[in-house]
């Protein structure tokens, strides 16, 4: 089975965790959201990384997926250390620059998909969903009001 781990500071995996529900509800008992909030501390953090692995049942055939909001913060190294040491690192894939759509591709992608593929297409999605909206100036279209 593969399994998305959601690292970041302050609440924004939970968030995306919440978003991801609206699209990708039934996957969601394999998506988790691991948080370093404002006021905690790295050993904190490590108490709940450590307190999260011990509940959950992870078997030796199991795989991760770990998006992170930044590589090298606090809440990811914080995190891989306590995975490593359990001795998950080398089942895992690891991104950082975490946003909604690699979140989702990701999410969509656990049954269909190695963990390889899966970042691959994450990565690529991710980049593609990052963009300037261009608005459509009144020239464009004369016939299509719509914006």
């Amino acid at each position: 089975m593969k399994y998305l781990i959601m690292v970041s500071h302050g609440r924004f995996a939970e968030g995306v965790k919440t978003s991801l529900e609206m699209f990708a509800g039934d996957a969601n008992d394999r998506v988790f959201a691991l948080c370093l909030h404002n006021g905690k501390s790295a050993d904190d953090f490590k108490k709940e990384v450590e307190t999260f692995l011990d509940q959950h049942d992870f078997k030796e055939s199991d795989e991760f997926i770990v998006l992170a909001d930044i590589i090298g913060g606090s809440p990811l190294t914080t995190f891989l250390n306590v995975f490593s040491a359990r001795g998950y690192m080398d089942r895992a894939v690891v991104l950082g620059g975490m946003n909604f759509t690699m979140a989702l591709t990701a999410t969509v992608s656990l049954d269909n998909m190695d963990k390889e593929t899966i970042a691959q297409t994450a990565l690529n999605e991710a980049k593609t969903a990052v963009q300037q909206y261009e608005i459509p100036s009144s020239t464009d279209n004369d016939d299509d009001n719509d914006i």
